[in-house]
């Protein structure tokens, strides 16, 4: 029988997590960089919130309950993140 070292598994979801989020974080900037050209002060904290929103993605505790791979897999957040790679 093959064995499943979930906390190996978590790791690896998280990095996916990583790698998804780093070109949204990245278009946050510059989002958040014109708020601050227009001195958009609400665009700014809104900006502000989903970045923290993308940041706490790996934070998420459906990915610490997980105890299969199909539940990890369902932990991905396609409204944040988009879509999973493990369609």
């Amino acid at each position: 029988m093959i064995s499943i070292n979930m906390d190996k598994a978590r790791e690896i979801h998280k990095d996916k997590i990583r790698a998804a989020r780093q070109p949204l974080l990245q278009q946050k900037d510059i989002e958040f960089m014109r708020a601050v050209e227009s001195a958009d002060a609400v665009r700014q904290t809104q900006v502000a919130a989903e970045k923290q929103s993308l940041r706490d993605a790996t934070k998420n505790p459906n990915i610490t309950s997980a105890s299969t791979p199909e539940e990890l897999k369902e932990s991905w957040d396609t409204e944040l993140l988009g879509e999973s790679p493990y369609t």
